[in-house]
């Protein structure tokens, strides 16, 4: 249930800066709000998107954010750019901050109940007169990816999904990634206790991959210089799909960083034609 709805307005220097960086459809053909919704009874602040033409019936697609906490919390220009775009290419869209950020209520718990914000999304579509609630899309960036791959462990409902830079094994008993060990112990327990690595192995998807969709196929980007998320995490896990049967893609971007910057342009064609492929006749 949407409770609050604030449609994002930009000034026209950053309308300028958005159509730089996003272009120009993204701020003529979409309109994008800021929404309180409810989730396990929590206040839990989010985003939705939508094409301008509100005639017309577009496919869902929910965006799962990363980061822990406020640390990559989706501010109001990003947002515009961002869910904008997905709107912009014929899409409405719904993006959780999660729990206890930007405002909201709870608790974020880096992939514990907080997946719940994920789910209950879903409903809100029935809420837009606009979305065509059969064709159903789900991406995620970093931490967003592993939500992305827990989400598919929770319903059939997705007909793609896309990951990208994303958390497929946490790893914590490693010193590989010290940069995300900091960040796992902000919400999963103390460093080397048994409730820490208990929280590790129930949210890294390389142990129990066959609990992901059959009827989703995934496709999966990651940059091979990546030293946050480290591209193994992709590629072992296309292993795993590979040895299940599973339709999934594989892409590794040469140099690319965490953040893919040097190949954006790539991986916006990429992600559209992947969305395009699924969720258009």
């Amino acid at each position: 249930m949407i409770l609050e709805r604030e449609i994002i307005n930009m000034t026209n220097s950053q309308e300028k800066m958005i159509k730089s960086g996003w272009g120009e459809d993204v701020i003529e053909n979409s309109t994008v709000e800021k929404i309180t919704y409810l989730s396990d009874g929590l206040k839990v602040k989010g985003y939705i998107a939508y094409p301008k033409d509100v005639e017309k019936k577009y496919p869902c697609v929910i965006w799962c954010r990363g980061g822990i906490g406020n640390a990559g919390a989706i501010d109001f220009f990003n947002a515009r750019g961002i869910f904008g775009q997905l709107a912009s290419w014929g899409y409405c869209v719904f993006a959780s901050q999660y729990r206890g950020n930007d405002g909201g209520e709870g608790y974020d718990n880096f992939g514990g109940d907080d997946l719940n914000d994920i789910l209950n999304l879903i409903p809100l579509a029935n809420e837009i007169p606009s979305a065509d609630t059969s064709k159903w899309g789900i991406e995620g960036w970093s931490r967003g990816g592993m939500m992305t791959y827990l989400t598919l462990t929770k319903t059939d409902l997705f007909n793609c999904a896309t990951v990208i830079g994303g958390i497929a094994n946490l790893r914590c008993n490693s010193n590989e990634s010290k940069f995300m060990r900091r960040l796992y112990e902000h919400t999963m327990g103390r460093y080397n206790t048994e409730e820490f690595f208990r929280n590790c192995e129930s949210r890294s998807i390389i142990n129990f991959p066959e609990k992901l969709s059959e009827k989703t196929p995934i496709m999966i980007i990651h940059g091979n210089n990546d030293d946050r998320v480290l591209p193994h995490d992709s590629i072992d896990l296309s292993y795993k799909l590979l040895e299940l049967k599973r339709k999934f893609r594989l892409i590794l971007l040469e140099d690319g960083d965490h953040f893919l910057k040097s190949h954006r342009k790539k991986v916006d064609e990429l992600r559209k034609e992947w969305l395009n492929m699924w969720l258009k006749d």
